[in-house]
Parts: C-alpha cells; sequence; structure tokens
C-alpha cells in the first residue's frame, strides 16, 4: 500500500517575488511593439465585392414617379356610408328627430360613421331600433347587428353593425351626453 506525503503550506517569505515577465502583444502587422507604446488599433478586414449586390449603406427606398406626396385622408368606405345612410333613412321612418350621421373613419378605430338620432319617449326609441333590426335583416343584403344595447330601457339604445355605430336616445339625455360635442371635429351630414 502506498502512502500519502503529507505536505506543509509554505510561509511567505519577507523577500519579494519577482514579477512574471509581461508578454508582448503582438501588432497587428505581426512585429511586437516597443514598451511604453500601447499596440496600433486593428484595422477592419476588407469586404470582398460581390457583383450584382448594393451595398447596404446605399440602399434607399425608391420615390415612385407619380406618387401623390401629400398627406393621405382615411380611406373611402362606400360600404359602411351606405349603410349609414340606410339606418339614418329607417331611424326617419319611425319619426326620429334630428338624425345626424358623424364621418369618425381615422378617428377611432371601432367604427367609421356614427348614427345619433332622438325621439320623445322610451317607446319610440325602442320601435326605432326594432324597425332598423328587422329592416336591416331583410333584403338583398341582410346585415346583422354585432351587439344591442338598452333596447329593453329604450332610453339609449346603443346598435353595433361594425363599421356603422347607431346611438338612439331619449331628446333629454342626448343633450345630457352630447356625443356631437365629443366628436366636434368629425364631418356631420345632417339627414331630415
Amino acid at each position: 500500500m502506498a502512502t500519502k506525503k503529507k505536505t506543509t503550506p509554505r510561509k511567505k517569505s519577507a523577500t519579494k517575488a519577482k514579477a512574471p515577465a509581461r508578454k508582448q502583444k503582438k501588432t497587428a502587422t505581426g512585429r511586437t511593439a516597443p514598451k511604453g507604446k500601447a499596440p496600433a488599433p486593428k484595422k477592419a478586414p476588407a469586404r470582398k465585392k460581390t457583383p450584382g449586390k448594393v451595398p447596404l449603406r446605399a440602399k434607399k427606398k425608391a420615390k415612385l414617379p407619380g406618387a401623390a406626396q401629400q398627406k393621405a385622408g382615411p380611406a373611402e368606405n362606400p360600404q359602411a356610408q351606405a349603410l349609414a345612410r340606410r339606418m339614418a333613412q329607417l331611424l326617419l321612418d319611425k319619426k326620429a328627430l334630428d338624425v345626424v350621421i358623424l364621418d369618425v373613419r381615422g378617428m377611432t378605430s371601432y367604427a367609421d360613421y356614427i348614427v345619433i338620432a332622438s325621439g320623445e319617449s322610451d317607446r319610440q326609441v325602442s320601435a326605432m331600433a326594432e324597425n332598423v333590426h328587422v329592416q336591416l335583416k331583410q333584403g338583398e343584403q341582410p346585415v346583422r347587428a354585432l351587439g344591442t344595447e338598452g333596447v329593453e330601457t329604450g332610453q339609449w339604445v346603443l346598435l353595433d353593425y361594425g363599421e356603422v355605430v347607431a346611438h338612439l336616445f331619449l331628446a333629454d339625455l342626448r343633450a345630457h351626453y352630447d356625443l356631437e360635442g365629443l366628436w366636434a371635429d368629425a364631418n356631420r351630414e345632417k339627414v331630415s
């Protein structure tokens, strides 16, 4: 059996040990730099040019000739506009008051047009909403509401048809909430 040798820790001597010699760094050319001077910075390797390719820095977006340089407004939506006008006419059939179509394209993300109308009683407001639902389901292109709110109470009815939203109010509530004032910047079309 082999025995292990015990090692004792060495004591530090009072004499200074020699500092290890510093290695001299080689420069990009392969020579060693003289003492006291910093090595020369390395140059980036030259890129190979390949025919047919344009350097990244040289790429720019080409301007199309004849392209309009003026600020583009919101995109036209004739289907939504036709739906808003049809809704307004259906509301007038039930004697709605102050029917207004607000063009909110580019101002909001949930609709392109808002139709606002008011009635004289809660029954009239509910009847206006029911007429819009029934008439839009019939015809060549049936349209169904995505959601409705307030039909039971008849004070403020919201009809959501996606790109067109209708708000039907009692006359007092319409003045109180003042949605036309909220959308004061929107183009408006008064339907009578």
